[in-house]
């Protein structure tokens, strides 16, 4: 039983640790447009290379 006086305490501080994480994650937009993102992918216009930009000194 004294064990549980270690435990609970950590597991508390874990999941709160955890929920701190994802409510940062949403702030940050991490989840604004999944599903755009993955058909952006698949779309046969998606190219790996963007076109340079008139200021790039290429």
């Amino acid at each position: 039983m004294d064990v549980l006086v270690i435990l609970i305490p950590v597991s508390l501080l874990l999941g709160g640790l955890g929920l701190a994480g994802f409510f940062w994650t949403l702030r940050k937009g991490q989840y604004d447009d999944p599903e755009g993102d993955a058909r952006r992918i698949l779309n046969p216009d998606y190219d790996d290379a963007p076109a340079a930009r008139d200021d790039d000194p290429r």
